[in-house]
């Protein structure tokens, strides 16, 4: 659910603002709109966590530039003496590049004295019969610059070591700190001060209202709380039960959130999403490598995702098992399953039929759950009329490519019956002037529904080149062997053999990686979402508190 938001304005001595923002951060249930505040204070709170993450990058480039750092011994150093280092470098850097050029320019001419050569000239002796030199003399000689370009490069070279002994994790260690000082000066930027007193406003969960009263009664504050006004746009914060709550961090990860108005899709979004990795990677064994890998980075993963990739893996691995794909190839006692034959069908009728009837559920999910909250209102008649023009349209789908021969004789009572309640009942009689044109959308609305229906194709069409890529590849590998008749060649032709899958599966991998999040995080924030209609258009709820 999405969790009821209250308007809080706090007022308190003007005195004490520090003090006030230092209890509101240690509750950690207001937010705050801290992404306005662009003050001195601001800046320089921001300037310092720049510096920090520009030491550490010098300190990582300046390890990958050395060719043994095995052996260094690392050692804590203040940011701003890692900046003058990296600052000093630069500098020498550039004076290498000029010396390099000078060598380049003289260096054909040889080792000649050019204060010699100027004192000759100044005294009227043409040299030009016995030297060739350029016409602009350097200041030095060319072996005086080879040494003062190797004294550059040891110095260069010398720095570089102490900045890659510098500690990056010191500095690293300092991240949430500073991120504490710029969300708290952002908050003083935002308390704004009238006299002896001082104000803020912001949201609180309903649920917190009574720790916050209890709060400021201790501490004397001002305290005014009311429901969103119109017009306001509250902060999102969804709750979903505590099986589905993992799916936050996914949500999080990818920058959405419903708007406060909306409704918390995150049950249906987990369940399908999960079905759509395991179709979308369409092999067990690369959920076994999925899953493998996130077994072994168990400590090191926040609990959320440890949950949520283990699920999404398993179903791989569930849907290997059910479809008998493991590296493109099958398994042959299981090729008499029930659900590998049903799957295996040449002519992928039954493959296009499950996608047909996952997009169907999908999407008559989103207008049932509507219609379901809108009762006892009329227009809950209009969204179950939407589920049945999608049960209608499936029909269609899969007579469109063959897979049923006709439409059911029943199905037209349906589509008729559900026009009507469409047409009826998605605009209210006192709202026909404002919504009108909505009804003469309908021919287009339907068509859509329909073209949602085949989107969810996609699910077989990626799935499957993801097998015949592995497929491929496998063919590949194991030809190489095949074509072998010296004993030599076959162990040579082997090592390739394993080059070849381990590079194929692994871009295969990759490639499956990047269709999850194009076509399973689309079929549930864009087909799903519109039905719903969840437009995604929130901003997460963000608690002014200490970083973690």
């Amino acid at each position: 659910m999405i969790v009821k938001m209250r308007h809080l304005d706090l007022v308190c001595v003007a005195s004490e603002k520090e003090a006030t923002l230092a209890k509101l951060r240690d509750l950690g249930a207001v937010h705050l709109d801290l992404r306005s505040a662009t003050g001195a204070a601001v800046a320089a709170a921001k300037g310092e966590a720049a510096d920090a993450e520009k030491a550490v990058r010098a300190i990582l480039k300046a390890r990958e530039g050395m060719d043994r750092h095995e052996g260094l011994e690392i050692r804590p150093h203040p940011v701003e003496e890692v900046l003058a280092l990296d600052s000093d470098r630069e500098k020498l850097k550039a004076e290498a590049e000029d010396m390099r050029r000078d060598i380049a320019v003289y260096e054909p001419y040889g080792d000649f004295d050019p204060a010699l050569a100027k004192k000759l000239m100044d005294a009227g002796v043409d040299i030009s019969k016995v030297a060739e030199l350029p016409s602009t003399l350097p200041e030095i000689r060319l072996s005086e610059m080879r040494v003062r370009l190797e004294t550059i490069e040891t110095r260069i070279a010398a720095t570089t070591a102490r900045i890659a002994g510098s500690d990056e994790k010191s500095i690293l260690k300092r991240y949430p700190a500073i991120a504490d000082k710029i969300a708290f000066e952002c908050a003083k930027e935002l308390m704004s001060e009238s006299g002896a007193v001082a104000c803020v406003s912001g949201w609180i969960p309903a649920s917190k209202e009574t720790e916050l009263y209890e709060l400021a009664h201790e501490s004397a504050w001002g305290l005014l709380l009311r429901e969103p006004a119109e017009g306001e746009t509250p902060p999102t914060l969804i709750e979903p039960p505590k099986v589905f709550r993992p799916v936050k961090v996914l949500f999080d990860g990818l920058g959405i959130a419903p708007a406060y108005t909306e409704a918390d899709v995150s049950v249906p979004f987990m369940c399908y999403f999960s079905l759509f990795f395991a179709m979308l990677v369409g092999d067990g064994a690369y959920g076994a490598i999925f899953l493998a890998a996130t077994l072994a980075l168990r400590k090191k993963l926040p609990q959320s995702w440890f949950v949520l990739l283990t699920v999404f893996s398993s179903a791989t691995v569930v849907w290997g098992i059910l479809s008998n794909t493991w590296f493109g190839a099958n398994i042959p006692w299981c090729a008499s399953w029930p659900t590998v034959k049903w799957l295996a069908d040449p002519s992928y009728a039954h493959m296009m039929l499950l996608c047909f009837t996952i997009g169907v559920s999908h999407l008559m999910v989103a207008r049932l759950w509507n219609g379901i909250c809108r009762l006892p209102d009329t227009t809950a008649l209009a969204e179950f009329g939407w589920a049945g023009i999608l049960l209608f349209m499936y029909f269609v789908t899969n007579s469109i490519v063959g897979i049923f021969p006709a439409i059911p004789s029943p199905m037209f009572w349906v589509f008729g019956v559900s026009l009507v309640l469409v047409f009826g009942f998605s605009v209210k009689p006192s709202e026909l002037k404002t919504r009108g044109a909505e009804l003469g959308m309908l021919p287009l609305n339907i068509m859509s529904a329909l073209g949602d229906i085949i989107s969810y194709v996609r699910l077989f069409a990626v799935g499957l080149a993801s097998v015949k890529v592995a497929e491929n590849f496998n063919s590949m590998a194991t030809g190489l062997v095949a074509g072998a008749d010296a004993v030599w060649l076959k162990a040579l032709m082997s090592i390739a053999m394993v080059a070849i899958l381990v590079v194929g599966h692994g871009l295969n991998l990759a490639m499956a990686g990047l269709s999850i999040l194009v076509h399973a995080v689309r079929l549930n924030t864009l087909e799903f979402s519109n039905h719903k209609g969840v437009s995604w258009s929130g901003y997460a709820f963000s608690p002014f508190r200490k970083t973690n």
